[in-house]
């Protein structure tokens, strides 16, 4: 009996702690412009400084709910996405903090 209770206690502390540790596994945006993995470029999306499959699902991700964003934006204003990601790509290079990266067109610069 105390055997069964010690396994289930055991069992349950475990998968607590996967529980607690999955969302350690997931790259956060603010995480990997502070590493240098990814950047804003000048058409309001982000892209991956230093490639991997973790930052590709993260810029893929991101951008997905970026370009929903913007489309609303360019619907309810009766202008293009593309004004809008221009836009929204000027604005994000500007509020790019020192250290991080930003491509204007010409490759990768780091503030």
């Amino acid at each position: 009996m105390q055997r069964t209770h010690f396994l289930r206690r055991a069992l349950a502390g475990l998968a607590l702690s996967l529980t607690l540790a999955m969302p350690a596994f997931a790259l956060e945006l603010d995480e990997a412009k502070a590493a240098g993995l990814v950047g804003e470029t000048n058409m309001g999306y982000i892209a991956a400084v230093k490639p991997s499959a973790e930052v590709d699902a993260l810029v893929v991700s991101i951008n997905s709910q970026r370009k929903v964003y913007y489309q609303e934006i360019a619907s309810k204003n009766g202008i293009t996405l593309q004004a809008v990601e221009a836009r929204a790509g000027l604005k994000a290079i500007e509020k790019t903090g020192p250290g991080g990266y930003i491509n204007t067109g010409d490759g990768w610069l780091q503030k």
